[in-house]
């Protein structure tokens, strides 16, 4: 490929990527289940969940433990296939496209991400250019990597702060390096949409700040679409533009921080009382637990 060439495709993803106008997922009658169980549904992970993400928006996911937010993630990402319904993405159907045509468009950052061998962060980052990569039989392997490749890189471990880390082994590193890093390496993908599965989890409260910044600088300055499950219900509120409200495997509330952190809602859903109010810098609506004393059922 030509570096002409390649300056055409980077200005038709960008121009893709922040045309807001524009669908990154159509999501239709979706229905997934791990193993065929009873005839009556019950083991339905998934059932007719059908909704659209808009292009560069970020959209949290969230809901008990069990109601299929992993799952759904999953399928975006096409690690997982939906036994039923169909998923668009971009307009195309994701069925028909191979793995690597999606690792070209999406990034996925699973929540169980082991990173045991001893390469280097710059190492591990530079992995992510092998989805650009036009493979052969050849092409396996490091060795392949171009100036590009390590231009890309090095910008993604700017991006998250990491640049200073480049020579650390990741076995090392701690857990919000580690994640960062992980993140970083997603970027290299030169992704349109970057998919986090509770990207703050395990981290301190310092790196949580710091991974929601890196998600905004992300939406705002590259105008990625960013998916994003997460058990914070505080943590989506603030820094999600939409929220998805899953249950029992189907969606109970899709829109923006006020229509879905609200009492009704997160009661029926979670089954214990809350709290909302306003946060005082934001304005958008803050979750706290009862205190003690006062009963956690509904």
């Amino acid at each position: 490929m030509t570096g002409s060439n390649e300056q055409q495709i980077t200005s038709s993803v960008n121009a893709i990527a922040h045309d807001a106008s524009r669908i990154a997922y159509e999501i239709e009658s979706v229905r997934f289940r791990y193993h065929e169980g009873s005839s009556d549904g019950a083991d339905w992970i998934l059932d007719d969940v059908g909704f659209q993400i808009k292009t560069g928006e970020v959209l949290g996911i969230v809901g008990p433990n069990g109601s299929g937010k992993t799952s759904l993630l999953k399928i975006l990402a096409n690690v997982l296939s939906p036994e039923q319904g169909t998923l668009r993405l971009f307009g195309d159907d994701l069925a028909t496209l191979t793995q690597q045509d999606v690792a070209r468009l999406v990034a996925h950052v699973p929540q169980d991400t082991h990173l045991s061998f001893p390469f280097t962060v710059a190492e591990t980052v530079v992995m992510g250019r092998f989805a650009q990569q036009r493979q052969t039989f050849w092409s396996g392997g490091f060795g392949w990597e171009n100036e590009m490749d390590i231009a890309v890189a090095a910008q993604a471990m700017a991006t998250v702060d990491i640049a200073h880390l480049a020579t650390r082994l990741v076995p090392d590193l701690s857990g919000g390096e580690r994640q960062r890093t992980v993140i970083a390496r997603a970027l290299a993908q030169s992704p349109m949409v970057l998919l986090l599965d509770e990207p703050t989890a395990f981290l301190d409260l310092q790196h949580q700040i710091d991974i929601c910044r890196v998600i905004r600088r992300l939406k705002d300055e590259r105008g990625l679409t960013i998916v994003l499950v997460s058990h914070d219900l505080n943590l989506v509120s603030q820094h999600c533009d939409r929220i998805l409200l899953l249950d029992h495997g189907q969606v109970v509330r899709l829109g923006c921080p006020e229509e879905v952190i609200e009492p009704g809602a997160l009661e029926s859903v979670y089954r214990c009382r809350v709290l909302v109010d306003r946060h005082p810098n934001t304005g958008l609506p803050r979750v706290t637990l009862p205190g003690r004393g006062l009963s956690g059922g509904t």
